[in-house]
C-alpha cells in the first residue's frame, strides 16, 4: 500500500525536497503551509508530475489552538483523496531562524523561537496521534547546534535540544504502537532559513566548508532522501534516535 507522509513547512528548502525525494520513492504527501500558498501548490503540481498524488493544507506551527480543526481538515482530505483515515509518517520540519545573542534576544523572539520549535511539535504531535497508523513513522527536525555551538542561536537550539529529548519520550511511549520516532539534525545547509545566511554569506559558507569533514557545507538533496530513506522499511529497527547529517561538521 502506498504510504502518507505529512511534512511540516515544506513549500520551501528542507520540506520542500524532502516531500519530492518521499515522491521519488513512491509516496504520496501532504503538505503544509504557513504564508506560502503558490510555492506550495508548486510543490505539489511537482509531485504529481512524478505520477504522485499531494495535497497542501494551510497549518501554523506556532498556534496550537488551530491544531483541532487542522486535524479535521486532515481527516476530511485523506478520505476525499485517499478514502484513508490516518497517515504512515509525520515530519515535524516547520521552522525558522531568528538570530540574536543572548543580551539582546527579545522575549517575543523566544517564544516564537519555542512555540514553532518545541510547543508546537509536541502539540500537533499529540493531536495527530490518532491519525498515524499503527507501524508509522515520526521524524522530528533538529540541528547541528545541539552539537556545537554558534553565538545568536541559544534559544533555537536549546528548543531542538528540547525536541531531541521529546523524541526519546515519544519513541518510548509510542513503540507499543510500533510507530517508530528519530531525530534528524542537519548542520550548515544552504536554503533560506534565516534568510539564506549560509547559502548567500560567501565568507561564512567558506568557515562552514573548512569545519566540515567532507569540505563543503550541505545541500538540500543531502537531507531530503536520507529522511525518505529513513521513513522507508528498510530503516523499521531504527528508533530513538539523533542523526546528524552535516557532513562531519565540527569534528
Amino acid at each position: 500500500m502506498t504510504t502518507i507522509s505529512l511534512i511540516t513547512g515544506a513549500s520551501r528548502g528542507l520540506g520542500r525536497n524532502t516531500a519530492l525525494s518521499i515522491a521519488k520513492r513512491g509516496g504520496d504527501v501532504v503538505l503544509t503551509y504557513r504564508s506560502q500558498e503558490q510555492e506550495a501548490q508548486a510543490v505539489v503540481e511537482e509531485i504529481q508530475a512524478l505520477g504522485r498524488q499531494a495535497i497542501a493544507l494551510p497549518l501554523d506551527t506556532g498556534n496550537v489552538a488551530s491544531f483541532v480543526a487542522f486535524a479535521e481538515s486532515l481527516r476530511a482530505a485523506l478520505r476525499e483523496n485517499w478514502s484513508r483515515d490516518t497517515i504512515d509518517h509525520l515530519v515535524n520540519n516547520a521552522g525558522h531562524g531568528d538570530y540574536a545573542t543572548i543580551d539582546q534576544l527579545t522575549e517575543a523572539q523566544f517564544d516564537g523561537l519555542v512555540d514553532v520549535h518545541f510547543k508546537g511539535v509536541f502539540f500537533l504531535t499529540q493531536t495527530l496521534l490518532p491519525i498515524i497508523a499503527d507501524g508509522g513513522r515520526i521524524i522530528n527536525l533538529s540541528t547541528g547546534l545541539t552539537r556545537f555551538s554558534a553565538p545568536g542561536y541559544s534559544v533555537y537550539a536549546a528548543a531542538k535540544g528540547a525536541v531531541e529529548v521529546l523524541t526519546r519520550y515519544m519513541a518510548k511511549e509510542l513503540g507499543p504502537r510500533g510507530i517508530a520516532v528519530n531525530t534528524v539534525a542537519p548542520g550548515a545547509i544552504e536554503t533560506d532559513f534565516g534568510g539564506g545566511v549560509v547559502r548567500d554569506n560567501l565568507e561564512l559558507n567558506r568557515q562552514f566548508a573548512a569545519m566540515t569533514a567532507l569540505g563543503r557545507v550541505g545541500m538540500p538533496d543531502d537531507i531530503g532522501p536520507m529522511i525518505a530513506s529513513l521513513l522507508s522499511a528498510d530503516n523499521r529497527w531504527v528508533t530513538a534516535q539523533r542523526i546528524e547529517v552535516s557532513g562531519g561538521q565540527a569534528i
